[in-house]
């Protein structure tokens, strides 16, 4: 991890389109503005852990049974169906 010291008012470059600025300190706050382009998804590191947890549980839930789904392609004969694509 790189560890930088920033004052108010100063900011950092990473790669050549994102700046980030530090925008006001109180406390044990910091406020922080941050410039990139639009494609760039930017979340708090919280609400990225809980999109991980909601993709990783939505798949885990869609698990097929690979022999239902055979069943469900073959036809009366017992031959498959061809793929349709």
């Amino acid at each position: 991890m790189l560890v930088l010291t920033r004052k108010k008012g100063q900011s950092l470059m990473i790669g050549h389109d994102i700046e980030i600025s530090i925008i006001d300190i109180q406390g044990d706050q910091v406020r922080i503005g941050i410039n990139a382009p639009k494609s760039v998804t930017i979340h708090r590191k919280e609400i990225f852990d809980e999109i991980i947890k909601e993709n990783l549980s939505a798949v885990a839930g869609k698990e097929a049974n690979i022999q239902v789904l055979n069943e469900k392609f073959k036809k009366k004969d017992g031959t498959e169906k061809p793929d349709q694509s």
